[in-house]
């Protein structure tokens, strides 16, 4: 236990974040909101309530309030409503910090417009913490949150994500990774590195690393559990005579249409797209 107290809070919203698995990844400092703020607001009420019996921070006559993705519009003007009133609402995400992918943004951006103060109580995060631990760049890096279910829709965006220069970042259900990852191979290259981060802080935490195509292998063979954080690495920037290039290009162009022979070439080369496509078309039109 790590002895919560009371204190002294100004009228506004508190955004607290909140532990990704080892309950003790929690700051004092969101302790001490938790345990102060008059009114408590989670994206789990159940998950609040068992943090909160963990480290002993009484709840006393307050109030929990669900605000969530699904009750979002209605329940913002309430909580405004007791925003108005002058009391302090401490709203905290099921796991990590809010506004992360996560529905507190509107409820911050709601308040904030109106005039109230937005506190954060930084702490942990999913993302930084896979970055962390994930060996691959950290200078620069994309947060790209949930890609599409959908096959077509989630390689349409990969396309779209594949000339950003920084470390990709997507979050992951366990029952698409693997459909995730022969998608992200086939649209950015098998050789491009990735890693899959799962279970972060939790006991059976674990980190897989190594090439799309590597990855892409493992999630077929294995039936991975738990939250997933993934990693791709930024495209590659060597150079490429248009020798080699056109090499590359009539094998894709074998078992490819021109469109996906280019997008599989520009995403192992790390050429751009459209000097790619003009020479697999030039290719066709040639032949």
């Amino acid at each position: 236990m790590l002895n919560p107290k009371a204190i002294k809070l100004n009228p506004g919203l508190y955004l607290v974040a909140t532990p990704i698995g080892t309950a003790r990844d929690i700051t004092l400092r969101a302790l001490d909101i938790l345990a102060s703020a008059d009114v408590l607001v989670a994206e789990d009420t159940r998950t609040l309530r068992k943090l909160m019996e963990i480290h002993g921070i009484p709840l006393g006559e307050r109030q929990v309030m669900a605000y969530h993705d699904h009750n979002g519009a209605q329940m913002r003007p309430r909580l405004m409503g007791l925003l108005e009133q002058g009391l302090t609402l401490a709203y905290a995400s099921e796991a990590g910090t809010p506004m992360i992918a996560d529905p507190g943004f509107d409820l911050a951006r709601e308040a904030r417009a109106a005039g109230y103060t937005v506190v954060a109580a930084p702490g942990p995060s999913a993302v930084v913490t896979a970055l962390t631990v994930g060996g691959l760049p950290t200078d620069r890096f994309f947060f790209a949150g949930f890609l599409p279910n959908a096959s077509g829709q989630r390689k349409t965006a990969l396309r779209r994500y594949a000339e950003i220069p920084g470390t990709l970042v997507f979050y992951e259900s366990p029952k698409r990774i693997a459909a995730m990852m022969r998608d992200a191979a086939e649209v950015l290259g098998p050789d491009r590195r990735a890693a899959i981060c799962r279970e972060l802080t939790k006991k059976f935490e674990e980190v897989l690393g190594g090439t799309l195509a590597e990855l892409t292998t493992i999630c077929a063979d294995r039936s991975l559990k738990g939250e997933i954080v993934v990693l791709i690495e930024r495209k590659s920037s060597e150079n490429i005579h248009d020798s080699d290039l056109e090499t590359l290009l009539r094998e894709a162009l074998t078992g490819m249409t021109v469109r996906d022979a280019a997008d599989a070439v520009a995403a192992r080369t790390g050429l751009a797209r459209r000097q790619v496509y003009q020479m697999a078309l030039k290719m066709e039109q040639d032949e």
